[in-house]
């Protein structure tokens, strides 16, 4: 059996690395980091997010890997509105929220972002 105690990275398929830094340190206040050679992710926390630029994946990958193919959830520092605030004073749309959601710990409430490639971001808060 193989016992699973947290998600390191994961890897987004871009089609603009630099526009996606912007638009994730921008908004959502996220490091960007250069690793290895020519490579660069998102970090955040503990975690981080590698970029791959659409057709330039590195070896292996996914299946397909494809832009705007995500749906990602985020827990966020309270209070939502904080958030929300912060969302229409850079002029980011919001796709729906607040809204009740379950999160894998449970009761969330939540507001649904696009990033510049269409991938939903979900920013949420433990629900009181």
């Amino acid at each position: 059996m193989i016992t699973l105690t947290s998600l390191d990275h994961l890897v987004l398929t871009v089609a603009d690395i630099a526009r996606t830094c912007e638009f994730y340190r921008r908004v959502l206040g996220m490091e960007v980091i250069t690793f290895g050679v020519g490579r660069t992710a998102l970090r955040y926390g503990h975690q981080k997010i590698n970029l791959h630029a659409v057709g330039r994946s590195f070896v292996p990958h996914a299946k397909t890997p494809t832009p705007g193919s995500a749906d990602l959830c985020f827990l966020i520092a309270p209070p939502l509105e904080a958030a929300q605030t912060h969302l229409q004073r850079l002029g980011i749309a919001l796709v729906e929220g607040p809204v009740p959601r379950t999160g894998a710990t449970g009761s969330l409430r939540s507001l649904y972002i696009r990033d510049p490639d269409g991938n939903l971001i979900e920013l949420s808060v433990a629900a009181d």
